[in-house]
């Protein structure tokens, strides 16, 4: 089952965003215009725009604003120590392939130091899910303010993968194999639950949990975001995409851009690193550095991410940047990690700053794609949030030591 969580801000109050740069949206930019914030929506955008009364003014003057950064791919929440097992949830190997019952709302952790250190980065909101395996299992859209503990869509989406390292045979061959048998007995399963329950059925390649967990993707009703490199993976998704009639996305995507044409005809996006231009082994040897650009050109939808790194989801404008050094054309990029992602995982409100929209809202120094910039202020649904950060406590924790009388020896 999709659900959709919304919350009343906690503490919104109206706010009026004044004589900044503004960019309604990737492709559409505002010269010395006003954003008007009330009960966490935009109210209003535009120049000449009225300033509420009794509403808080940030000057934006010689200031870009944006709406907040969306990270398609990672596992903020989720991995908070790498090697760390209590630290470590939704990391799955390939012993056990299929894990389509495993919700990362069960596991995700609102206080992670991660989150108000993505925060600083501009990014307002992410999906955050599983790895591993051939099924990883059901990802999570969550906002990133401060003690927000309400979802924004459960799920989001499913997570699998294509590929030599989807399975504990490590051939790609096979991997395809299971996966249509998987969806064979999904079929079977939703057409046959009362014999499946008395025990009167073959056995299925997943368990009852996991077949219930599918039959939304199978429908079409749940997008299935596949993580595959290789070209011969990623026409492998095509095709069972095209048998079952499914929604999917591709995922990493290293030789993306040798099927740009045909992701492009199927309405396909691609989730991308663009700093991923080396191969990480012999599935995918052809990576390049303008695979993004091929992509946009060709007419995908495409989201710039981290794809799961989740200290490092504070980086996705660096990313976006690297983007567009490499071909891509500035208003693509933004759009690559605002709304691109939004429409990808099929949010009309996010990713835009249009009358109506959530008011995730970010105010630059500067050009956002310029590591020279920063985010000077972060508000999500509303809320004008802190970028203080367990970073910068221990920084002024220790900024002046506490000065000690140096010992002498007599």
């Amino acid at each position: 089952m999709l659900v959709v969580l919304t919350a009343s801000p906690v503490a919104a109050e109206t706010l009026a965003i004044t004589n900044a740069t503004v960019y309604q949206r990737a492709d559409r930019k505002l010269d010395n215009a006003t954003v008007v914030i009330r009960d966490g929506k935009i109210a209003e955008v535009g120049a000449g725009v009225p300033i509420p009364a009794g509403a808080r003014v940030i000057d934006g003057k010689g200031k870009v604003v944006t709406a907040g950064l969306i990270e398609a791919s990672t596992q903020i929440g989720l991995v908070e120590v790498d090697l760390e097992p209590s630290g470590n949830d939704g990391r799955f190997g390939t012993q056990q392939e299929i894990h389509a019952a495993y919700r990362s709302t069960d596991a995700y952790d609102t206080r992670s130091v991660a989150i108000p250190v993505a925060r600083t980065g501009g990014v307002t909101s992410a999906i955050t899910g599983p790895s591993g395996g051939l099924i990883s299992g059901q990802a999570t859209w969550v906002s990133l303010a401060d003690n927000a503990t309400t979802p924004i869509r459960v799920p989001a989406a499913m997570q699998a993968a294509l590929g030599p390292r989807a399975i504990a045979m490590h051939s790609r061959g096979h991997a395809v194999e299971r996966l249509r048998e998987l969806f064979d007995d999904v079929d079977n399963y939703r057409r046959n639950k009362a014999a499946f329950d008395r025990n009167q059925s073959r056995k299925l390649a997943a368990d009852r949990l996991d077949l219930d967990a599918l039959i939304p993707v199978l429908d079409g009703r749940l997008l299935l975001v596949l993580r595959a490199d290789s070209e011969v993976d990623i026409r492998a998704a095509l095709a069972i995409a095209t048998e079952r009639k499914l929604r999917i996305a591709i995922a990493g995507g290293t030789e993306a851009w040798r099927l740009a044409k045909e992701l492009a005809a199927a309405k396909v996006a691609v989730v991308v690193d663009p700093t991923e231009n080396l191969p990480g082994d012999l599935a995918a040897v052809d990576a390049r550095d303008d695979n993004v650009s091929i992509l946009a050109t060709a007419g995908v939808t495409v989201a710039i991410s981290t794809l799961g790194n989740a200290s490092a989801a504070r980086t996705l404008r660096q990313l976006a940047g690297v983007a567009v050094a490499n071909g891509l054309a500035w208003d693509k990029g933004l759009a690559a990690i605002t709304s691109g992602p939004a429409q990808i995982y099929g949010a009309t409100d996010r990713g835009r700053l249009d009358k109506g929209t959530v008011a995730d809202v970010v105010v630059w120094t500067g050009d956002p794609l310029e590591l020279s910039s920063r985010a000077e202020t972060v508000i999500i649904g509303g809320v004008v949030q802190s970028l203080e950060t367990h970073q910068t406590r221990l920084r002024e924790r220790y900024r002046k030591l506490p000065q000690k009388p140096i010992a002498t020896t007599p």
